[in-house]
């Protein structure tokens, strides 16, 4: 593509060799324009609009939240007509994965089972969908985002929605009330006894909305979260050859290396300048930069 806008723009210019100087500047513009304005641009994918988690704190009043599982696969939003992921990339799942779905966004998690997220990921990630890999996933749907209503609202028109779609693989999510944050603590403890990553509280008076806030908390035993890779600094002694730290961003413009809980096929394959990774942690000291950040894998976005 780029070397026929070259060879189209040097047309371009030898024909204005032939107008007038006066006019020359105007016809060239011209037909720099037409020219151009024929071949499509790239589009660069708008983010799904998408509600994101705070972090679960006790005080919190838990008998204004339903509590969840947090599913470890692919944030899935169905716009109506295909699946997106969080950053607003098209998943190409297979037609008859989503035969029969309603023309209504839904809000899930693709999800291969606990333990499975490195095969939710590599399925997802695929242009040409595998039917065998899809077969082992699920989309765990836990809101309509188009519904105008409140979250207690749309939990009976959601498990109504996937009622009627009666596909085995999009299954509605289990939300309960939990009485205490000790009960609290103890189901959490559970789920991640049995290979589970931890829970989501979602407000029942709340909105659907796009942004980041207390309507959706997560619970889970460590704290994590996301920055961004601006670099590679290379390996020494075992790691000579491979990267032996990401430097990472943080949203609010903190640097950091992060090299810890990465294993050798990720050093000598590293996550790309510009991809967003999560990593775990332990508080963060007085400068902002967080403690004991262990690398934990490239996010989805």
């Amino acid at each position: 593509m780029q070397h026929m806008k070259y060879y189209r723009a040097q047309a371009c210019a030898r024909f204005a060799g032939y107008i007038p100087r006066p006019f020359s500047f105007l016809v060239f513009t011209f037909l720099f324009f037409i020219f151009f304005s024929a071949f499509p641009r790239q589009s660069v994918a708008a983010r799904a609009p998408v509600m994101l988690a705070n972090v679960y704190r006790p005080g919190i009043v838990l008998a204004d939240y339903w509590v969840s599982e947090k599913y470890d696969g692919v944030r899935g939003y169905w716009d109506g007509h295909q699946l997106l992921t969080r950053g607003g990339e098209v998943i190409h799942a297979p037609d008859w994965f989503v035969a029969a779905w309603p023309q209504i966004p839904m809000d899930g998690e693709l999800w291969a089972g606990r333990g499975r997220f490195s095969h939710a990921v590599s399925t997802v990630r695929q242009q040409r969908p595998d039917d065998t890999a899809w077969r082992q996933m699920r989309f765990m749907v836990f809101d309509l985002p188009g519904h105008k209503g409140l979250f207690d609202e749309r939990l009976p028109e959601l498990r109504a929605t996937v009622k009627k779609i009666a596909l085995p693989w999009v299954q509605l999510v289990d939300q309960i009330k939990v009485p205490t944050h000790d009960a609290l603590q103890a189901m959490m403890e559970k789920i991640v006894a049995q290979g589970g990553e931890g829970l989501v509280l979602h407000r029942g008076a709340s909105l659907y909305r796009a942004e980041r806030n207390d309507d959706l908390l997560k619970f889970k035993p460590y704290d994590d979260t996301e920055a961004r890779v601006v670099g590679h600094v290379p390996g020494k002694g075992k790691y000579q050859g491979m990267v032996g730290a990401l430097l990472v961003e943080t949203p609010d413009g903190k640097r950091f290396k992060l090299g810890s809980g990465m294993t050798d096929e990720q050093r000598r394959h590293a996550p790309a300048i510009g991809s967003l990774v999560t990593y775990r942690y332990r508080g963060v000291n007085d400068s902002g930069i967080p403690r004991f950040a262990v690398f934990m894998r490239v996010r989805e976005e």
